[in-house]
């Protein structure tokens, strides 16, 4: 209102629509955005590994072993088809050279297929799942009061299945959020959860786990033949040398010969133990894992045994060896989705969770006020009586009603009064309880008339009453 009494333009309020899924400010133009393209899953894995070819090898990030094992079995077994198998097949038969070729073949096909293959990664829950979980299991409400300190964990939590009769315990991992099935274990090289997990092995740098155990036990098997039908051939090929020349003058004919024999002669053995190790565990059906822990030991009782176990030592084989291989289930070389949920950071020791998509999109659905209509200091009404300028432009469809009925005011107060103003440097700002509106009745009646101020108020989290309560006391205001 003029002074005179006649009516002025009037400025209408001012509303926009935030995005909380973006970081651009709120007037930034569309066309200036530009088109993001889309990741995929492997790009993000939370665990620590290793992809190449686009997601389709998978490693861990130690492989320095790897490496070593790939040169001394090309090392070797280059030196041998080289310098040894010539002579041999010359001498004995050229089926050494073949029978050789085949076994170093099925030992690189497999080494390579258990390494850059994924070992049955678990995926991690999402965070409507772990959230759901954790109110289940009775952690969340701790956790949202703030009782648990900072890095403090809930005691381990289980769950019981009977399987085959037997009562098998399901543990809780903290850091996929998932209860993990039975023999599945949480790799702490990997940090990734492992189906039927038996361990983690630095020499083909990956875990080994239900989806390329075979193919572990295959590549252990083959590479204890291939090393004793290198280091006996070895040995054959100097004999006959030694016993043309002597044996000092072989030695000198064929160095090589000597360093695949040192090599083999100490690695035959541990190879060899380790395949012996194995073929043990397929044949009554163990892990590497529940071995060592002794899960299924005879010494915690006489009514413990091992409920994944047949009962026969050839089926137990079958299983292991010629089942069917699963699926993986984390596809890794799948796309992310817009709307995909993903995890949050943990925040002093304690995993929070972001808010959900319906949330989000409430988020950013709730108008904000810009600007207010300017109210002048010459007009001063009776008291009881509230004057403001001309009411606020029409609300647009989708904005929050006011009520019919608002409690006075005074001339002398502006709403700049009740909201100060908190400017930071990158233009947002949030109302704290202290800059919280006062009741009406409490304002002070000779404060200062401010003109034209405009307000800036950024998005609001959904779960704080107190700040949604703010904004729509300030729209209820301007609309009187």
């Amino acid at each position: 209102m003029t002074p005179g009494g006649g009516s002025g333009p009037m400025k209408d309020c001012e509303y926009s629509q935030i995005s909380t899924h973006s970081s651009s400010s709120p007037m930034e133009s569309p066309h200036k955005k530009k088109k993001s393209v889309p990741k995929r899953k492997w790009e993000v894995f939370p665990g620590r590994n290793k992809f190449f070819c686009n997601g389709r090898i998978m490693m861990a990030r130690q492989t320095g072993v790897f490496y070593l094992t790939l040169v001394l079995i090309l090392v070797t077994s280059g030196l041998f088809f080289a310098f040894d198998c010539p002579y041999l097949s010359e001498k004995i038969t050229p089926a050494i050279p073949a029978i050789g070729g085949i076994l170093f073949f099925f030992v690189m096909g497999t080494l390579l297929r258990t390494s850059f293959s994924d070992p049955g990664v678990l995926p991690r829950a999402t965070p409507d799942e772990a959230a759901d979980l954790e109110r289940q299991i009775g952690n969340t409400e701790d956790i949202a009061n703030g009782s648990s300190s900072g890095g403090y964990r809930p005691p381990p939590r289980t769950k019981e299945v009977i399987i085959n009769g037997q009562t098998v315990k399901l543990k809780y991992c903290f850091t996929c959020k998932i209860f993990r099935p039975p023999r599945a274990s949480h790799c702490s090289l990997c940090d990734n959860c492992v189906e039927r997990f038996d361990h983690h092995c630095p020499w083909v740098g990956n875990c080994v786990g239900k989806r390329n155990y075979r193919f572990f036990y295959m590549f252990i098997l083959s590479l204890s033949f291939l090393t004793v039908f290198i280091f006996a051939f070895v040995i054959t090929h100097v004999i006959l040398r030694s016993q043309q020349t002597g044996f000092l003058n072989a030695l000198k004919d064929s160095p090589a010969s000597v360093l695949e024999a040192v090599v083999c002669f100490f690695s035959v053995w541990s190879i060899v133990g380790l395949s012996g190790f194995h073929t043990y565990l397929i044949s009554s059906n163990q892990t590497t894992n529940e071995d060592i822990k002794g899960s299924w030991s005879n010494k915690r009782g006489k009514e413990n045994y091992n409920p994944y176990s047949y009962g026969n030592i050839f089926t137990n084989c079958c299983a292991a060896l010629c089942g069917p291989l699963s699926p993986s289930l984390i596809d890794r070389r799948g796309f992310i989705q817009p709307d995909t949920p993903q995890l949050a950071g943990p925040s002093n020791g304690i995993t929070m969770y972001g808010a959900t998509q319906s949330q989000s999109n409430m988020a950013a659905a709730t108008p904000l006020l810009q600007s207010e209509p300017s109210i002048t200091s010459e007009e001063l009404p009776l008291p009881g009586k509230t004057s403001i300028s001309g009411p606020c432009a029409t609300l647009t469809l989708g904005q929050p009603t006011p009520p019919s009925s608002m409690p006075n005011l005074t001339s002398d107060t502006g709403l700049t009064d009740m909201i100060p103003l908190k400017e930071e440097h990158e233009g947002h700002q949030f109302l704290t309880p202290e800059e919280a509106p006062s009741p009406p009745g409490v304002l002070p009646s000779g404060s200062p008339i401010t003109h034209s101020h405009t307000m800036h108020v950024l998005s609001l989290a959904s779960q704080d009453s107190l700040h949604e309560d703010s904004v729509r006391g300030l729209v209820k205001l301007s609309s009187v």
